[in-house]
C-alpha cells in the first residue's frame, strides 16, 4: 500500500491474491467517514464492487477513475452512517 496525497492507494497487482480483500477492507474499515481510498489492479475489480455491497451497503461511493485495458483504478469514499444506525431511534418509547 502506497499512500496518495490524499488517500491510500492499494495496488493489488503487487499483493498475493489472498492478501487483497483482506487488505482492502481492513483499509475501507479504518477509513473516517468521507475519506477515499484508491484500488489499482490489473483486470476490472467488479466482484470486489459487489462484495463490498453485499458487507457494507450503501456506505460507499465507487467511482471508476480508469478502465482498462491494462490498468483499472478505482476510488472507493466512505459515506457517513445513518444516523439511527445501530441505536435507538425513539419512536418506540423504549419499549
Amino acid at each position: 500500500m502506497t499512500q496518495a496525497l490524499s488517500h491510500p492507494t492499494i495496488d493489488v497487482r503487487v499483493i498475493p491474491p489472498r492478501e487483497r480483500h483482506p487488505l482492502i477492507f481492513g483499509t475501507f474499515h479504518s477509513l473516517a467517514d468521507g475519506a477515499a481510498m484508491e484500488i489499482v489492479n490489473d483486470h476490472d475489480p467488479r466482484p470486489l464492487y459487489f462484495q463490498l455491497q453485499e458487507m457494507q451497503p450503501g456506505r460507499f461511493t465507487w467511482d471508476t477513475l480508469e478502465s482498462g485495458p491494462d490498468v483499472w483504478r478505482v476510488r472507493i469514499t466512505k459515506r457517513a452512517a445513518a444516523a439511527s444506525e445501530g441505536r435507538c431511534c425513539g419512536g418506540c418509547g423504549g419499549a
